[in-house]
């Protein structure tokens, strides 16, 4: 079941289209990455999915019925533009929030002694927001965003301005947010994050959608048949146990153990590649090479270009 989507949905603002015709369906319980390039129209759709703006064109739907203003109250979103008010206190402005979200006083005060103690930020209660670095006012938007236990989130890149140890803390507490049965948007320029995290991606370029799916999936579509084999034996009798039908693209070797990758370029079966090489040398692992989605961004992204 699909817990958010919107259909062909269009906003321009003058004569600039910021979407066009973009359609993205949401299914429940994943971790779903909105990507594109800078200006290519994400921040408008999470703004739009929040009713912050509203769309020229199009429908949204929540939870398999027309979007309601109410519905926000069922939502959680850390934008990438924080906004904290820099001269009020954490505590006061974080109990503030969570009252507008219509927590009750007790139960906001709870919740938030639990986060700031799994956090380890109970000094920064009485502390004003202007003198937390970007990275630690980060994890108090980032409480204050998940704190009335919304269960569709939209995290607007997430992980900016953490060191390496409070990012992966974020990415520990996300998928813990998807475990206890929360839908989470993640839109972000870190490929590697999108890789280990999500479950589907929508690619947005210049105002439209130009790849959708799951991750895996797609990572499939692109892959250029090579593969990747570690090997002890001789270099020699592994090049000569290979025929027309695979190309070897490189080979090293590290304290006796050869590392080799070879392309398939008929489309053989994998296995004609192993009785191949195993009567001549040890193979210790044998892999297909997936790309990227790094560089599968790149590729879609300068063929999109290319083609408007």
């Amino acid at each position: 079941m699909n817990i958010f989507e919107a259909r062909n949905i269009v906003k321009a603002y003058g004569n600039f289209t910021a979407l066009n015709n973009v359609t993205v369906s949401i299914p429940e319980n994943t971790i779903y990455g909105l990507l594109g390039p800078n200006g290519a129209g994400k921040t408008t759709l999470i703004r739009i999915m929040n009713q912050i703006l509203a769309p020229d064109q199009g429908q949204l739907f929540f939870k398999n019925r027309a979007l309601k203003p109410d519905d926000v109250f069922e939502m959680g979103y850390l934008p990438e533009e924080r906004g904290l008010y820099k001269k009020m206190k954490v505590g006061e402005q974080s109990l503030y929030l969570a009252r507008l979200k219509g927590m009750t006083k007790n139960d906001a005060l709870k919740k938030l002694k639990y986060w700031f103690e799994k956090f380890e930020i109970q000094s920064w209660w009485d502390k004003k927001v202007e003198e937390l670095s970007k990275g630690m006012a980060q994890k108090v938007q980032f409480i204050i965003t998940i704190l009335h236990d919304p269960k569709f989130l939209i995290f607007d890149e997430p992980f900016s301005g953490f060191d390496p140890i409070n990012a992966t803390l974020m990415r520990d507490e996300i998928l813990n947010l998807k475990a206890q049965g929360a839908t989470i948007i993640l839109s972000t320029h870190n490929m590697s994050s999108v890789e280990e995290l999500c479950d589907n991606i929508t690619l947005i370029n210049k105002s439209r959608g130009v790849l959708e799916g799951e991750v895996r999936e797609i990572q499939n579509r692109y892959k250029a048949d090579i593969f990747e084999i570690s090997y002890v034996g001789e270099s020699s009798l592994f090049q000569k146990s290979l025929n027309s039908k695979f190309e070897l693209l490189e080979q090293n070797e590290k304290k006796g153990i050869f590392s080799a990758k070879v392309k398939n370029v008929m489309a053989s079966r994998d296995n004609e590649l192993l009785s191949l090489i195993l009567p001549n040398v040890h193979v210790t692992s044998f892999h297909e090479v997936l790309p990227s989605m790094n560089d599968i961004f790149i590729k879609v992204v300068e063929s999109s270009n290319l083609n408007n």
